[in-house]
């Protein structure tokens, strides 16, 4: 499997796009603040995007759709869309977003300011109020009229965007796909991560023996996606000018093993099954990767269980959690740390732990506070979800 990353845009408390981001990487400069949402009084610390506020949909009108907005219309991203269609048609192009939110930030405001029990008319937004509006946004922005779909697993989301993606154009249903996901801050997930008593009123420590908990974040992020194999001319005619194409999907890994709503498997089941996937799609030994991007949320469990299995499937990848830069990111989290992951490859950069002080004395990985260059041909970025909804991307750079 040979799944082109033509080009790649990200947008989050860290920067609004991939220029800033790394910028933020190499200044290990978090964008995290001090929790200011409107209506939440938690002491936490937060990555949110400033200025979403000001973008005015019209009729597709939420904060959600907002940060879509802003990050498609960053670098050379929609220039390559409409080059695109131009080239195989809209209909030939899909969109596969993951989100685990939606727009319920709009919901959450409409039924605040109900109309004697009703929605307002400015509410009645019907593909707005829908698990699957990400995707219909993004759709009508781009003008793409080719199959779209919102993928909604919790944090698994925009990472399984990846895979579905990858199918679509194996099997020659589109010729290319823009896989994306966005999820914004609202009341509904930041008050409900703290009920669960994961948010940390401290700023992230990924990894830490000191570590005491989550920030929530939000964000945005795309990736065009050509299978080379079957498409080897489009892949030419879009790599001229073009940042990408030299980092390929080479295989993915999925998983649900359903222990429990909020709780990963106590020994990483899934999360080990998810990396195996890997693999196994993308016909490699354990051995060749160099970068491992982890989930690392900084919660207790999960960082422990999760850097078990990266141990021992990995014992000399160096790995790395960037959560401490613009948050977890929720269902965007797949899609921003794949990017991050790509963006590693193309600069031989690894980026470090950002606020890890003390290594948990409980976690033998191969990692480090500080960024590391070295050459990357292979490298692996984790998201795991709620309920079990685990996935593993694997990527390979390609010499032009």
């Amino acid at each position: 499997m040979d799944i082109r990353i033509i080009t790649y845009e990200s947008t989050s408390a860290a920067g609004i796009n991939v220029r800033q981001l790394r910028r933020a990487i190499d200044t290990q400069q978090s964008g995290l603040s001090r929790n200011d949402l409107p209506g939440s009084s938690i002491d936490t610390w937060i990555g949110k995007v400033r200025g979403l506020e000001e973008i005015d949909l019209g009729p597709w009108q939420s904060r959600n759709n907002a940060l879509a907005d802003l990050a498609y219309r960053q670098g050379e991203l929609e220039a390559i869309v409409e080059s695109l269609k131009t080239q195989v048609g809209s209909h030939r192009v899909g969109v596969v977003m993951g989100s685990s939110t939606s727009s319920i930030d709009r919901t959450e405001q409409a039924y605040t300011e109900l109309d004697d029990g009703s929605l307002a008319e400015k509410y009645r937004q019907a593909q707005v109020h829908n698990p699957d509006g990400p995707a219909l946004f993004v759709a009508e922005r781009a003008g793409i009229t080719g199959p779209a779909v919102t993928i909604n697993t919790a944090c698994s989301s925009s990472a399984k965007a990846f895979a579905t993606a990858a199918r679509w154009l194996t099997t020659g249903i589109v010729d290319a796909v823009l896989a994306g996901g966005v999820d914004t801050l609202c009341l509904s997930v930041l008050h409900g991560f703290h009920s669960l008593q994961l948010v940390s009123s401290n700023p992230c420590k990924p990894l830490d023996r000191n570590r005491d908990g989550i920030n929530l974040g939000e964000a945005a992020g795309y990736a065009v996606l050509v299978d080379a194999e079957r498409n080897p001319q489009l892949v030419d005619r879009l790599r001229d000018g073009c940042s990408a194409a030299s980092i390929s999907l080479r295989g993915y890994g999925e998983s649900s093993d359903a222990h429990h709503m909020s709780h990963p498997h106590p020994d990483g089941a899934g999360a080990r099954n998810a990396m195996l996937g890997a693999l196994t799609t993308a016909e490699l030994n354990a051995d060749k990767i160099g970068y491992v991007n982890l989930h690392g949320t900084s919660s207790r469990a999960n960082d422990l269980i999760e850097s078990k299995q990266v141990a021992d499937l990995f014992p000399k990848a160096r790995a790395s959690s960037t959560k401490a830069w613009m948050g977890h990111t929720l269902g965007a989290a797949g899609i921003t740390e794949a990017i991050i992951c790509i963006d590693a490859m193309h600069r031989d950069l690894v980026p470090g732990t950002l606020n890890l002080d003390e290594l948990d004395d409980g976690l033998e990985l191969n990692t480090s506070s500080e960024n590391t260059e070295m050459p990357l041909k292979y490298a692996l970025t984790n998201s795991f979800g709620f309920g079990g909804n685990n996935c593993s991307l694997l990527f390979e750079k390609h010499q032009l």
